[in-house]
């Protein structure tokens, strides 16, 4: 009896925060296809009548420049992710294979990176890189590199730690240097680690707006969230373009998930595991 009363208690309680974390997608996905004037009188209902307006998505399509835009997003993704996951594996591997003070101290140092926040080094690096003539979409990608090396770092440094050093011993005997060692032997090894630093670093690169902002000088390298900004003037706010626009640029990344939940969720779980 009791068994099935915390069930009916923990089902209430999930239906409720289903209901909380779900609301603020539903508003926005009702006022996207609403007027301004159909935001302001009713925010909570559903899009009927005359203030029912398709229109906001192919106005916020062309406002965004959407292609450039998602072209860019997905330069800058796709190259940071590449190196982050490539550079952390392969340095969180020799920090647990190099069994010496200083690697331990490397480690340290690299967790110890987190703390510090954005906000208090963002004006000394863009000044920084401004002097070097780096403000530009690759400077982003060396930033974003910097940015989430740490976190991916401790994440794979953890995992490494579960790989059998006798498998890398093998190779080695069997003729393979550092390199087919790491290539052949260990990097397979990590995949759901790596599947888990791939999703977290997508998510933040592709939906972050104040360092691109901080770097990206010129229009034609705007990244999405740079151009959701366009929507929001100092003296007015186009609520049902910018919500228009904003599920638009929500569907790479939900087309994304919907393809690789498969992937992410073993990751996770593997990860968890480990």
């Amino acid at each position: 009896m009791n068994s099935k009363k915390n069930t009916i208690i923990l089902t209430i309680v999930g239906i409720l925060l289903a209901i909380i974390f779900l609301s603020p997608f539903y508003i926005v996905v009702v006022n996207s296809f609403k007027t301004m004037k159909g935001i302001f009188i009713d925010t909570m209902g559903l899009p009927f009548g005359k203030y029912f307006d398709f229109g906001n998505y192919p106005i916020a399509f062309e406002r965004l420049d959407f292609l450039s835009a998602f072209k860019n997003s997905l330069i800058i993704t796709i190259f940071s992710t590449v190196l982050i996951v490539l550079f952390a594996s392969m340095s969180a591997w020799q920090l647990v294979r190099t069994k010496t003070w200083y690697s331990n101290l490397i480690f340290m140092l690299f967790a110890a990176s987190m703390l510090i926040p954005f906000q208090s080094v963002m004006l000394p690096l863009v000044s920084l890189m401004g002097k070097l003539q780096f403000l530009n979409p690759a400077g982003l990608v060396f930033m974003y590199i910097g940015f989430g090396s740490s976190l991916s770092i401790i994440l794979y440094h953890g995992f490494v730690k579960n790989v059998p050093l006798e498998l890398e011993e093998a190779a080695t005997i069997d003729g393979c240097n550092i390199v087919q060692t790491y290539g052949i032997v260990v990097f397979p090894l990590l995949k759901p680690i790596t599947v888990t630093v791939s999703i977290l670093n997508i998510m933040w690169i592709w939906n972050d707006f104040l360092l691109p902002q901080l770097t990206i000088n010129k229009p034609e390298w705007a990244t999405i969230p740079l151009k959701m900004f366009f929507f929001f003037g100092q003296y007015s706010k186009q609520w049902h373009l910018a919500l228009a626009g904003l599920l638009i640029s929500m569907l790479p990344v939900v087309v994304f998930y919907f393809f690789a939940q498969k992937q992410i969720v073993q990751g996770v779980m593997a990860g968890s595991i480990k």
